[in-house]
């Protein structure tokens, strides 16, 4: 290996670092960031282990296929230590955490000069490579995760400075600390590289809910709670700010008022919708109010004052039940022209709106036509939200951001309410649910308090990411354990399946004596049973399989010289491993002597006579069974083309996508896909509690999606989405 990698960096940097203890607030990260990357990374390497079986099956020769199967067996050998190495590098790196700025990257820069690439060997650059490219997605796809955990860690660390930051959890850090405990792998690079294809697919890209995870336990703790970063610029709020403004809502709010005609970055994409507003108006020949003498133009505060003669706290019809009924839509320009004509004007001119607000008034009224068609949200959240389109107008008057500010509070917390409810069904009782009493609640909120201060949807929002982070953490264990189970269910239920179809093979075609077919049956399949389980570790299996073909070796006649010298030899192993493996299962504890003793017998008779065994018929009509089968696959070939496409968008689906079933008589529920077992071909689904719900093979799905049973849901960031959908068709009408 390169001795100037980035992992000597580290593991130097570790050893010269001070064995400080762990600071308090990091002690419950480090065991949940330890404990989630360990079950991560089983996956990886139960997905390693079915790659390189796969590429076995597969192999053009023995010599590739034996290379695999050692690769395999290296593996599984040593796995347990890779695991635990891993895991104690990563426990180490929160005892001294390694610095993540400029000092690293100059360092590993170095190290990666022209001159010292040239003294890389072939695979160390190919590996090298791989980590680089995984590395940088992760940084790229958890930026604002990474950047606020980053400047957490650094203030809770004493020797952390803002010129040499800390992050134990940065991409860099996991990935050398793998790179480090496969080390004592010995295989060759492409091995080594479907492991870091499974490390990447099964670990860095899901470390976003171990860093949220992390993040919310600092901001419980108290470390820059405030703590806003802004995009790809990297700009933030200090915690003063954010102290100050929490200090004193009205001025954080007269803060968004004065900015909101202010910069391009932050309304650049209202800008845009306003462009696109007045292209159409153009096109259409509307003339501009803006030097009409008979017009008043009123302006955004006067607008919003007239908002709150709207009786939007009434809309439900049901004070107490917002969800009762169908969403509602409000045509919000009719109801504000009403508003206006109503209006008094002491210089009797005719009050009318800024084209900029009639424009926004469109823009919300648009978005909520979006939020009432989007089949992806669930139909208890989509009538509560369809409730707020007044506040919501309220918000963008005072602060068009929240069209382009992803961190926008009042967009952050419509984002929060429509992902948390994805998983509702229409056949849930909301009155027993915590989630949606808690929803129903915030949405009863805003319509009875919010009074134009944008931080009550802050408030709301903090409020509620603290409550689904209680529900998300039962929900995770809930689940973990319906994984497991299933895991070790379906496991089992093809350690089943082998055992019977080995000893039916094997037994079908002698007609055995009834003692002997007695133990192979009831007792040592069950022998065969647990070393199929244990073979991971145990690695007895074909040995419980050699087993029974000695048995049955020793039952033939053998008249020759050295078949009868290896009956000898054979017979006393063979009698001692079925008494140890019978023993082991508390086979007929009481009668096993017995059972013994006549085997013996059976043994011995079959030593003496020159025949003790009679062949039985094979199976009847095993070749028309072939022919069948062949039939029948010839058969499902047409059907296998027309749900090809589907199979396609089946293997798309990822670990915690949420889809929707309909069943054949109108019901629908929605489920979360949490583990896909691939020796089974099976695809388990839960409900948002963790609890499974349903389990289909990979073609079953893709005949359900083919017969319009199955839908993939949208799980990207609600409003924009929404955002999207407005702008593409804008654009298409004045194209």
């Amino acid at each position: 290996m390169n001795k100037q990698s980035g992992i000597r960096y580290l593991h130097e940097h570790r050893e010269a670092g001070s064995s400080q203890p762990v600071p308090v607030e990091v002690t419950r990260i480090r065991d949940t960031v330890v404990a989630g990357l360990g079950d991560l990374l089983q996956g990886a390497f139960d997905a390693v282990d079915d790659s390189l079986f796969e590429l076995a099956n597969n192999a053009r020769s023995n010599n590739e296929q034996n290379r695999y199967f050692e690769a395999m067996r290296e593996i599984r050998i040593k796995r347990k230590g890779v695991e635990r190495h891993f895991q104690n590098t990563v426990a180490q790196f929160f005892a001294n955490p390694p610095h993540t700025g400029p000092v690293q990257e100059e360092t590993l820069s170095r190290q990666a000069n022209a001159d010292s690439l040239a003294l890389v060997g072939n695979d160390d650059l190919e590996e090298q490579v791989a980590l680089n490219a995984m590395i940088t997605k992760a940084k790229a796809h958890f930026q604002g995760p990474l950047l606020q955990l980053q400047t957490r860690f650094s203030q809770v660390y004493a020797g952390a400075t803002d010129e040499s930051p800390v992050n134990p959890m940065a991409p860099e850090h996991l990935c050398s600390a793998f790179k480090e405990a496969i080390q004592a792998l010995e295989i060759q690079i492409r091995e080594r590289l479907i492991l870091l294809k499974q490390f990447d697919r099964y670990v860095v890209s899901n470390l976003g809910m171990l860093l949220d995870e992390a993040n919310r336990i600092l901001v419980q703790a108290g470390v820059i709670p405030n703590f806003r970063y802004h995009g790809k610029s990297g700009q933030q709020h200090s915690a003063t700010e954010g102290q100050s403004a929490a200090g004193n809502p009205k001025s954080s709010v007269g803060s968004h008022e004065n900015r909101q005609d202010g910069g391009a970055g932050s309304n650049a994409v209202f800008e845009q919708i306003h462009q696109l507003l007045a292209r159409q108006r153009a096109n259409a020949g509307v003339p501009s109010r803006q030097y009409d003498p008979s017009i008043r133009v009123i302006g955004g505060n006067e607008l919003v004052s007239l908002l709150a003669s709207l009786p939007f706290n009434t809309q439900a019809g049901a004070e107490h039940n917002l969800s009762a009924g169908e969403p509602i839509t409000i045509d919000l320009r009719k109801a504000i022209q009403q508003i206006l004509a109503q209006a008094n004007t002491n210089d009797g001119k005719k009050p009318a709106l800024k084209e900029m607000d009639e424009d926004l008034i469109n823009l919300v009224s648009m978005l909520f036509e979006f939020i009432l068609d989007d089949y992806n949200l669930s139909a208890p959240v989509q009538v509560l939200i369809s409730r707020l389109q007044i506040p919501i107008l309220k918000v963008v008057i005072k602060d068009k951001s929240f069209f382009s500010k992803t961190t926008h509070p009042a967009r952050k917390l419509l984002n929060a309410l429509a992902r948390a409810g994805i998983g509702w069904s229409n056949s849930d009782e909301k009155t027993r649910d915590k989630l949606y009493e808690k929803i129903h609640g915030i949405v009863q909120r805003i319509l009875s308090e919010f009074d134009g201060d944008i931080a009550l949807f802050e408030a709301l929002n903090n409020e509620f990411e603290e409550f689904l982070a209680k529900e998300n953490r039962k929900a995770s264990l809930v689940e973990q354990r319906t994984r497991e189970s299933e895991r070790g269910r379906i496991k089992s239920q093809k350690a089943q399946e082998l055992v019977d179809r080995v000893i039916k093979e094997r037994v079908a075609r002698y007609r055995l004596p009834e003692p002997t077919y007695n133990i192979l049956i009831n007792g040592w399949s069950r022998v065969m049973f647990l070393a199929y389980l244990r073979d991971d570790v145990e690695h007895r299996w074909q040995e419980s399989v050699k087993v029974v073909d000695d048995l049955i070796w020793c039952l033939h006649p053998h008249q020759e010289d050295a078949e009868r010298d290896q009956w000898v030899r054979v017979v006393p192993g063979l009698l001692k491993s079925l008494r140890a493996g019978l023993e082991e299962v508390s086979y007929n504890a009481a009668k096993l002597d017995d059972t013994m003793s006549q085997l013996k017998h059976e043994l011995a008779e079959a030593f003496r006579a020159s025949s003790s065994m009679e062949f039985s018929e094979p199976p009847p009509a095993a070749e028309d069974k072939q022919d069948e089968d062949a039939r029948s696959k010839a058969e499902l070939q047409p059907e296998d083309a027309a749900i090809a496409e589907f199979m396609a968008q089946i293997d798309g689906i990822e670990i915690g996508n949420w889809v929707e079933f309909r069943l054949v008589n109108g019901a629908s529920f929605r489920c979360k896909l949490s583990a896909i077992i691939e020796e089974a071909d099976c695809f388990v689904f839960v409900n948002r509690m963790g609890l499974k719900v349903i389990e289909k093979t990979r073609v079953e799905l893709a005949h359900e999606m083919r017969r319009g049973r199955m839908t993939l849901l949208e799980q990207g960031a609600f409003i924009d989405r929404a955002l999207d959908a407005v702008v593409g068709s804008l654009r298409s009408k004045t194209a």
